[in-house]
């Protein structure tokens, strides 16, 4: 009896397998924090290339002009130069939206939509209203480059549908989006010519 009593005791006192027994149980939780790490970088990297998408969608249509309208085949580079951006990522989940809008009066929240273009999306209905964000104040002319309404506005919105590698940041897909307004660089208007012909 004394023997087991002893041995009991030496199991006791003993601390050598303490810490193989700590790193197994934190082992898990830590390799859990490092894909989760993974994944939400990811997102990030992606979500900065949406941005940059975005900005770069509406800079390439703010080049064109009445003289210079929008033909099919420009449009089709257009909303394709995402893609490059967006590289080394996929191109596959990225929705692009680009049209353009007219004001016809000072202090209005929302635009009327005068052509619309997409990459794998729904492109915004002609004749539909596009609400206008607070910032974009069109009082004397402020959003407008002419002195006299209506003026016409850009509107470029990139989104795209993140999914995780490992699944431990989000489970299923994260919308990730982006848009913004500019105005026409070199012309009150641009036509896309399969919606407005020649015109605004």
């Amino acid at each position: 009896m004394s023997g087991l009593v002893s041995v009991y005791r030496r199991f006791i006192a003993s601390t050598r397998g303490v810490a193989a027994i700590e790193f197994a149980m934190i082992l898990p939780v830590m390799l859990i924090l490092l894909l989760a790490t993974f994944d939400a970088g990811n997102g990030i990297a992606v979500y900065m290339k949406v941005r940059s998408a975005t900005y770069i969608l509406a800079a390439i249509t703010n080049q064109y002009s009445t003289t210079t309208p929008i033909q099919s085949t420009d449009m089709t580079a257009i909303t394709g130069a995402t893609s490059a951006v967006l590289a080394p990522y996929s191109s596959s989940p990225v929705v692009v939206v680009i049209s353009e809008a007219k004001i016809t009066a000072p202090n209005q929240t929302t635009a009327t939509v005068v052509w619309s273009a997409t990459l794998n999306g729904t492109a915004l209905a002609v004749g539909s209203s596009l609400p206008l964000p607070a910032s974009l104040n069109t009082t004397n002319n402020n959003t407008c480059s002419v002195a006299a309404y209506p003026c016409y506005v850009i509107y470029g919105k990139v989104t795209y549908t993140y999914t995780p590698v490992f699944g431990y940041f989000a489970k299923g897909g994260i919308t990730l989006s982006d848009s913004v307004f500019v105005t026409p660089r070199s012309s009150n208007c641009i036509p896309y010519v399969p919606t407005t012909g020649t015109g605004c």
